[in-house]
Parts: C-alpha cells; sequence; structure tokens
C-alpha cells in the first residue's frame, strides 16, 4: 500500500511540473495494483480525491462495475454539479435512443415560382430542419460543396437569371441569440455559436491572419467564405519576432462587424481563428447567392432571412428542387462527443423537440426526454438541463444521475454507436493527448468536461481483469491550475486499468 502511496504522490508532482508533450515517451510505472477488497482500493482513491489543494472545491465521483454492480468508489455522488461538456452525454444519449443511429437531416430548396426559358420567375426557399453538417467537416474540407453542386444543377438545366429572391426559413426552431445562462464574453467565439435551423459552415466564418512583409504594416485577414455578410475591422500589426503574437477578436453585439485586434509575429506562418455570426439563417441565404452569382447565375432580388417577411410557407405548393441528405446520427453524435462541438450539441436537443413535438427548442427537447430518463431511474424533477452543450453554468446534474445513464446506454440497443462515439485515451477526440504511454491508453472511453473552475471526465474504462466499469469524475469550484485536476483525473484512470481482482498474474 505505501508503494502505491508514493507512486501516486510521485505522479501527481511529475505531472504538475511536466507538461504531457514531456510524458510522451514516459512509460507507465504504476504496478497491475491487487487488493483484498474493494473498501483497500477506496482508500486509495480516498488519498487522491482528499488532495489538499482542493480542500475548498469539491469532487464528485462514482465507480461502478457494469457486471456485478459492485462500487469501487462514491464522493458527494448525490450532490449537484455543473457538468460542464459532460451534459453532452445527456444529449447525444437522447438523440440516439429517440431518433435512432441512422437518422438524417433533410435540408431542401424550393421553388416558389416557375421556370420559364432560361430563369426562374419567382423566390428560391432554402427550408432548414436543423442539419449542422453543411460544412468542410463531412464534404472534404469543402464547406461550400453543396452549394456548388447546386448551382452546377441549375446551369444544367439552363438556368441562368432567378428574378426573386434567395430565402432562408429556419422556423422549425426557436429563436434564439445566446444559450440561457450562457456569457456575453464568449459570443464571438466560435464555441458559442449561435443555434438556427438553417446552418452552415459552424455558423462562423474563418478569419486567417497573415504578417505583413515589414514589421509596423498591418497583418493580411482572409476570410472564409468570402462573403459582403461581415465586416472585418483590422488592427492587428506586424512585429519583430522578439514580440509576441497576441490576437484577438470582438464581433460587435447583434451585428456583424468584427474588430480584430493585436499583434502576429514576422515569422509566423498564420493563425486560425473562427469567430460567430450574427442570423445564421441569413448568412446563409447570402452565401447561398453569392455561390449561385460566382457561377454566373443572375439573382435580381436579395437575400433574405424568412422572418424578415413574416410569411407561414406551405410547402406542399412548392417545387423540391434539391435535397441534401446529411451524415447518420452515428456520425454526428461523434462530432459532437470526441471534439465537444456545442453547436451540433445544441441542434441534437432541438433537434429532439422537432421530431417529437414539431417544434425545435430547448424546453421541447427535454419534455420529450422525460420518459426516457425516468426510465434510466433520473427523476426528471431531480436535474437543471438549460442547454443541450453544457456551456451554461445553470446546467446541475449529479454524479448518479450521470453514471444511472452510463449504465443504462450499456444496456441499450444503441450502446456500440454510443460507445464508439467517445473520445480514446492517447488515441483522439479532447483526449487525444492525456494518459499516453499508460495502460489507459487506448482503454479508457470517456467524455470530457471544461467551463470556469469545472472540470469533468466520464465513461467507461476496463480493468486487468477485463471487468468494465463506468465512472464518473467532475470537480468544481478550485483555483488550482486545471492540469492539477485533470492529473487527478488521469491517475485515477491509471489506476483502474491497472486494477485487479487477484485472478490474474
Amino acid at each position: 500500500m505505501m508503494q502505491i502511496k508514493s507512486i501516486i504522490i510521485l505522479f501527481i508532482i511529475s505531472s504538475f511540473v511536466y507538461s504531457q508533450t514531456i510524458q510522451k515517451t514516459t512509460v507507465d510505472t504504476l504496478p497491475r495494483a491487487r487488493y483484498s477488497d474493494i473498501k483497500e482500493f477506496s482508500k486509495v482513491l480516498d488519498d487522491i480525491f482528499n488532495d489538499p489543494s482542493f480542500s475548498n472545491a469539491h469532487w464528485g465521483v462514482v465507480i461502478q462495475s457494469l457486471s456485478t454492480g459492485e462500487y469501487f468508489y462514491r464522493r458527494n455522488e448525490n450532490k449537484n454539479f455543473m457538468p460542464a461538456s459532460n451534459l453532452k452525454l445527456f444529449t447525444t444519449a437522447l438523440a440516439l435512443l429517440q431518433l435512432g443511429p441512422d437518422y438524417t437531416y433533410k435540408t431542401t430548396l424550393y421553388l416558389n415560382g416557375k421556370i420559364k426559358n432560361e430563369e426562374i420567375k419567382g423566390d428560391l426557399i432554402l427550408r432548414g430542419v436543423g442539419d449542422p453538417t453543411i460544412t468542410g467537416r463531412f464534404y472534404n474540407g469543402d464547406a461550400l460543396a453543396v452549394f456548388n453542386q447546386w448551382a452546377d444543377s441549375l446551369i444544367n438545366m439552363g438556368i441562368e437569371t432567378i428574378t426573386g429572391n434567395i430565402i432562408a426559413d429556419d422556423d422549425a426552431f426557436e429563436e434564439e441569440s445566446l444559450g440561457n445562462g450562457w456569457s456575453w464574453d464568449d459570443e464571438t467565439y466560435y464555441y458559442s455559436a449561435l443555434t438556427s435551423a438553417v446552418c452552415f459552415n459552424d455558423n462562423c466564418v474563418d478569419l486567417k491572419i497573415i504578417p505583413a512583409d515589414k514589421i509596423g504594416k498591418k497583418a493580411a485577414i482572409e476570410i472564409f467564405p468570402k462573403t459582403k455578410f461581415v465586416t472585418i475591422l483590422n488592427n492587428i500589426v506586424t512585429v519583430s519576432d522578439d514580440s509576441v503574437t497576441e490576437i484577438d477578436f470582438y464581433r460587435e453585439r447583434n451585428t456583424n462587424i468584427i474588430q480584430c485586434f493585436g499583434t502576429i509575429r514576422k515569422s509566423e506562418t498564420e493563425v486560425k481563428e473562427s469567430i460567430t455570426i450574427n442570423n445564421p439563417t441569413k448568412f446563409t441565404a447570402q452565401v447561398l447567392k453569392e455561390v449561385f452569382e460566382n457561377k454566373g447565375i443572375k439573382i435580381r432580388g436579395q437575400a433574405l432571412d424568412n422572418d424578415e417577411l413574416g410569411i407561414s410557407r406551405d410547402y406542399q405548393k412548392m417545387v423540391p428542387l434539391f435535397t441534401q441528405v446529411s451524415p447518420p446520427l452515428k456520425e454526428i453524435v461523434k462530432v459532437v462527443n470526441k471534439i465537444s462541438h456545442n453547436l451540433y450539441a445544441e441542434q441534437l436537443l432541438k433537434t429532439i423537440g422537432y421530431e417529437k413535438l414539431k417544434y425545435g427548442s430547448v424546453e421541447n427537447g427535454l419534455k420529450a426526454s422525460q420518459n426516457i430518463l425516468k426510465q434510466m431511474g433520473i427523476d426528471p424533477e431531480n436535474l437543471q438541463i438549460v442547454d443541450g452543450s453544457g456551456l451554461s453554468r445553470l446546467n446541475l446534474i449529479t454524479p448518479a444521475q450521470l453514471n444511472s445513464l452510463l449504465r443504462f446506454m450499456y444496456r441499450s440497443k444503441y450502446f456500440n454507436e454510443f460507445y464508439e462515439s467517445l473520445p480514446i485515451t492517447g488515441i483522439d477526440g479532447t483526449i487525444a493527448n492525456r494518459m499516453k504511454n499508460t495502460r489507459a491508453m487506448n482503454n479508457v472511453r470517456a467524455k470530457t468536461g471544461y467551463i470556469n473552475a469545472v472540470r469533468s471526465l466520464s465513461g467507461y474504462v476496463t480493468t486487468t481483469d477485463g471487468e468494465l466499469l463506468t465512472f464518473v469524475m467532475i470537480a468544481n469550484n478550485f483555483l488550482v491550475p486545471l492540469k492539477l485536476a485533470e492529473n487527478i483525473q488521469d491517475l485515477v484512470c491509471i489506476l483502474l486499468s491497472n486494477f485487479t481482482r487477484g485472478n490474474n498474474k
């Protein structure tokens, strides 16, 4: 026992001092630990979670065997915690269970008018139902692939002119600015992208900052997609190499004016950042219009959000020209969990509401999920979920509730899709650089979570004996560096990976 405790102390100290990148070549030195009973192992975990650095913070922990139901460890398991992105486990599980892994979105471009000679006499209306995947992520890096394909199809039909407007209709989802409890300070940045039934390029523009050839000159800024929808105010200056690259951005509230300021070293190749846009629906319509025009199609009308017109559309009376079918849900949940994509998570929760209650809102998504939560053994009245991503600090769940979800999904028919969506330690996703060269590598499947003073890690781990466990570890309200919370989580995962009941040598 003293040997294990000494190794634990050394692990925490060395991990705190040295970065994970330096540790990549190290080898897991923890022995395969046998214990006379779980109580003995629990004492080891107590020593870890009683770290004095967290004396004024809170740990919520549950570790349980899926085969026997035996608890390896419990700590504050029935207390409320902010889960951060561990909430995405709820969102993806509920989406798989209610929509099915093969569910697809269908985004349709309708003709509201008629075709005569080489003209479309009337409007083209893009009707969205929440698809977040019209990005480069699923189209070989080409976010414009779908729109270019539609433009080429119109040209092949002989269309030269559109007399009306390009309109995007987002009425399938609620109108919303920031999510409930989201910070205004984060509104500019990609992880706070606004939701919409009509999405394109993660509802962001991508900026590339390139230093000038002379010190003191302004850097160049390239924007994708190239669009008139946003205005860039460039105040980024090229500086000498003994200075620092320090760049920030600010999108003025309720506008698409993006201020770029700071410095970039002359030796830098480039700096990339994605910035949110206001009104994703009109943004999508504008980019679609510009793609058509760049292909040589003349458009006499404007790019509009259907809300500007206040018209309720009857699509039974229109002609569907093109329908884009998304990748299946089982691929979409991988994006949510592996790279912790907030927009995708928000879209999924609202999609549940749209498919089950005919209107996509957070409230409807949760309302439609009440019975499934009860089947998981979770009382919907005893948790507070206000978004799909976990970005809000108003979300409150207990470790026991999250553990119940993990256990329920293990028994569900969609466990494989759920399990495959989780990041793999040392391999991919948000834990690609954690626990490398340990027995936890390529073993632990877990979702991370982070907002200020919150660090969570929950999922599945297999012991040396081949026993599959669920685990939930959530730290709240700590003031120490984030890395120390991660070190404790990593150490516990490594110990669990090395755990044996003594049946194997």
